[in-house]
């Protein structure tokens, strides 16, 4: 999250969520989501077996990798296929939530 002066959380928004393009089977999807949850922090699941353009979406940016857990905030999107807390710290400062 971001802090404001007096270092209040800054929430994203509900209009832009963090986006969290996972499948229903992927354990590293579903530990990413805790995480996010740990930290407070909003998301917008989106199941790329669900949704096609979502996993062209991801293979765009993943080099034509259908990389899961791919997280997406404010235009800044990372694959965090295999899953560890510095590259989910990472994303965040990188979109700003940190």
């Amino acid at each position: 999250m971001t802090q404001t002066p007096d270092q209040t959380p800054v929430q994203p928004s509900a209009q832009t969520p963090v986006k969290v393009y996972s499948t229903g089977w992927c354990p590293e999807c579903r530990v990413a989501k805790m995480a996010l949850d740990k930290k407070g922090i909003a998301y917008q699941e989106i199941n790329i077996e669900e949704h096609p353009e979502a996993a062209d979406y991801v293979m765009s940016i993943n080099g034509g990798k259908r990389s899961v857990p791919t997280l997406e905030y404010n235009g800044v999107a990372a694959s965090l296929s295999g899953f560890s807390m510095p590259k989910l710290n990472d994303f965040l400062g990188k979109a700003g939530l940190v």
